[in-house]
């Protein structure tokens, strides 16, 4: 509608005034805004008509347009205010979560497995151009420095569970661990670093595990060339989530009705078709292709391997009686 005005007065002006485009653009222009310039050339009576006509139909437009754009301005406003209002209560109620400190390639992936797996998850990054795409996948976020103590402290440092630091130096990485712990002494800490000699700092500080991707992704590819099969078979069981096949850590319950059996004894074979490849005592040791006379106690944690549901059926057998 602004443009048509624009156009008609244009045109208006030089078929009745014979001005040129210019100087009848810019009449259009400050008579239908009312600057109150004057006349830029003397007009007739008939230009004078088609002014006023010019000056009444302009003003109804620019005050529409005018008030469609304080709307939208407005909306905006009220919709930024809610949806900070909105995340800042998503954050205070989050519990038993994971801190994502550092959103880069690797947290991509991080924040997808977690999501897909039901896991809490509450994202700390600087870039606030990150906001947008947090906020499409629903993952509660702060743009701020993961170092600083307040920032952990408003992410609920004291009520999650874990905190993954991937930020941009190991030097911030050690910081954000150093802090970490101190504000949790229970949380656990999972840092990425390059660097051996950093690995066993970021342990001192207080991780509880360190990640080299690099030296992973190296050693990957190297037994991709030596055990192909063996890697297939890794890959199809851990990452291929079209393959019903599983690799699960379980844990036994105190109430579990397999507490106190035998391997042998529990059914879990037999009845499951599943394979133990490992149990994890509570005091830490793991015990590799365990025998069938080993006890299943409280505590302990099963590395089952089988389809999705028998693993389920498992877990629940394994969580209570």
């Amino acid at each position: 509608m602004l443009g048509m005005v624009l156009a008609v007065g244009t045109l208006g002006y030089m078929i009745l005034e014979g001005w040129h485009l210019l100087d009848a653009f810019y009449m259009t222009v400050i008579t239908i805004t009312t600057v109150g310039y004057g006349e830029i050339r003397k007009v007739d009576e008939v230009g004078r008509i088609f002014t006023v006509f010019l000056i009444f139909m302009g003003m109804g437009i620019m005050a529409y347009t005018l008030g469609m754009v304080a709307q939208t301005m407005v909306e905006l406003q009220v919709k930024s205010l809610w949806g900070r209002k909105k995340l800042g209560s998503e954050i205070r109620l989050i519990r038993n979560h994971y801190i994502l400190c550092g959103y880069g390639r690797m947290g991509k992936i991080i924040t997808q497995e977690l999501k897909s797996k039901g896991i809490p998850l509450l994202v700390i990054d600087s870039d606030p151009e990150l906001k947008q795409m947090l906020e499409n996948i629903e993952v509660p976020y702060i743009i701020d420095d993961a170092t600083s103590e307040d920032v952990l402290m408003e992410a609920g440092i004291e009520r999650a569970k874990g905190l993954v630091s991937m930020v941009s130096s190991d030097a911030d990485n050690l910081f954000v661990t150093m802090t970490a712990r101190g504000l949790n002494h229970t949380l656990f800490i999972l840092v990425r670093t390059d660097e051996e000699s950093t690995q066993k700092k970021l342990l001192r500080a207080g991780a509880d595990r360190v990640v080299r991707p690099y030296l992973i992704g190296g050693r990957m590819m190297a037994q991709t060339i030596i055990r192909p099969s063996v890697t297939d078979f890794l890959e199809f069981t851990i990452h291929d989530k079209d393959m019903d096949l599983n690799m699960e850590e379980l844990m036994v319950g105190k109430d579990s009705k397999l507490k106190g059996l035998t391997l042998v004894d529990s059914g879990i074979r037999q009845e499951l078709d599943i394979i133990i490849v490992a149990i994890r005592k509570s005091d830490g040791k793991m015990g590799f292709n365990p025998s069938s006379q080993t006890l299943i106690e409280s505590g302990d944690t099963l590395i089952a391997m089988g389809l999705t549901d028998d693993l389920d059926r498992l877990s629940a057998k394994l969580a209570s009686g």
